[in-house]
């Protein structure tokens, strides 16, 4: 497997180069903690797990090789969007924090990355008190 020898931050994304000189790019969006980060908490970072994995242990952040992988970019027209969008006072922390689901995975919903389960959905549409038929 390709070792990650050098990361970057550039037009809403991030880019590792591997010792196979191959670079590879994910949006922020994929990695909610990293888009909320200053430039300077982005920065610092650890190259772990023998080239594998990066940390920032400010942010409880880890992000394997394997993330770069992926080759779904975000949907940002998707039903929690437009949930979110409805509402537009709505701070997803606090969404989060009374549905009791971490702050991260409910971004990657919101920003597409991701796709909540029907039971998740309906779980978000009542801690919204909004009926499925009304979306």
């Amino acid at each position: 497997m390709e070792k990650i020898k050098e990361v970057w931050f550039a037009d809403g994304r991030i880019f590792v180069r591997t010792d196979q000189g191959r670079v590879h790019s994910r949006p922020l969006e994929a990695f909610p903690r990293l888009k909320r980060a200053t430039e300077e908490q982005r920065k610092a970072y650890t190259i772990e797990m023998r080239g594998q994995a990066l940390r920032w242990k400010e942010m409880d952040e880890d992000i394997h090789i394997s993330s770069f992988y992926e080759v779904a970019e975000p949907e940002p027209n998707n039903e929690v969007a437009m949930l979110f969008m409805r509402f537009p006072g709505l701070k997803v922390q606090d969404v989060a924090q009374h549905m009791g689901v971490d702050e991260s995975l409910l971004e990657k919903y919101l920003y597409g990355i991701r796709k909540p389960s029907p039971k998740r959905m309906e779980q978000l549409r009542s801690a919204l008190r909004v009926p499925e038929k009304a979306m």
